[in-house]
C-alpha cells in the first residue's frame, strides 16, 4: 500500500484514500499537530467574523429571550449588563477550541479502552488522541460553509445557528427556545463521515472484525443522541 509522504498530503487524501492515510499515520509521529492546528483555526475564524458582523444588541436580546425566559426583569437586566461583545467573542472562540480538545480527549479514551480486546494493538492513549484529529477533519466543511453564509449575508441579525449549517437545528429551522434545539444542534451531517473515518482507521490500526470496528465507531454517537432524546421526551 502506497503511503502518503507528509501531513498536508494526508489531510487531503483522508477524503479520498482514508485507508492509506490511517495506515501511514500509524507509523508516523507528530503529524497530528497539523490537523489539530488547521481544525482549530478554521473553527474559530467564522466565530470571530460572526461577532464582528452581527447587531450585538439584537444578538444579546435573542440569547436572553431564548435562555432566560424564567428570569425576573432585574435578573435579565443584570444578564444584559454582563453580556458584552468582547467577552462573548473571546469566550466563544476559546470555548470552541477547548470543546474540541475535550471531546477528542474523551473519544480517544473510549477508543483506547474498546481496542484493548485486540491483543496485537500496541497504540496507547496519545496515539488514539492524535487519531481523533484525523477522524475530525470533516468538521472543516461546517466552518467553510459558515464562512460562505457569512460572506453572502447582508443581514446583521443573522441567526447564530448559521455557524452550524450542517446541523439538524439549522436544516430543520429548530427554534433556539425549543427543547430539541441543543440535541438538533449536536447532530451534524459530517458526524456520519467522522464515524466512517473512525471505522476505517480502526480497520488499519487493529485486527478487529469489520463489524466490530463499525460498532465501536457508531456506538458513542448513537448512545449519546439516544439518551439525550429520551431526556427531552421525559
Amino acid at each position: 500500500m502506497q503511503q502518503v509522504s507528509n501531513p498536508f498530503q494526508a489531510m487531503k487524501d483522508v477524503f479520498i484514500k482514508p485507508n492509506q492515510v490511517f495506515a501511514t499515520i500509524k507509523e508516523t509521529h507528530n503529524w497530528s499537530w497539523i490537523p489539530f492546528i488547521v481544525i482549530s483555526l478554521i473553527t474559530v475564524i467564522p466565530i470571530y467574523l460572526y461577532f464582528n458582523f452581527i447587531d450585538f444588541d439584537w444578538y444579546r436580546d435573542l440569547i436572553i429571550q431564548s435562555t432566560g425566559g424564567d428570569l425576573s426583569p432585574i435578573e435579565k437586566e443584570n444578564m444584559t449588563k454582563a453580556m458584552q461583545q468582547p467577552q462573548l467573542l473571546w469566550a466563544s472562540v476559546f470555548g470552541a477550541v477547548i470543546a474540541n480538545i475535550i471531546a477528542n480527549a474523551v473519544l480517544a479514551l473510549y477508543l483506547n479502552i474498546t481496542t484493548k480486546s485486540d491483543e496485537e494493538c500496541i497504540q496507547g492513549y496519545t496515539d488514539w488522541y492524535g487519531f481523533t484529529w484525523w477522524a475530525s477533519i470533516p468538521s472543516i466543511f461546517t466552518s467553510l460553509l459558515a464562512l460562505l453564509i457569512l460572506g453572502f449575508s447582508n443581514d446583521p441579525q443573522l441567526a447564530p445557528i448559521s455557524l452550524g449549517p450542517t446541523s439538524l437545528a439549522f436544516i430543520l429551522s429548530v427554534e433556539m427556545n425549543s427543547a430539541w434545539f441543543s440535541l438538533a444542534q449536536s447532530i451534524r451531517l459530517e458526524s456520519i463521515w467522522v464515524m466512517y473515518l473512525i471505522a476505517v482507521g480502526l480497520s488499519q490500526w487493529t485486527q478487529l472484525p469489520i463489524k466490530k470496528t463499525y460498532f465501536i465507531a457508531t456506538a458513542p454517537y448513537l448512545a449519546i443522541w439516544g439518551a439525550w432524546a429520551l431526556m427531552v421526551l421525559l
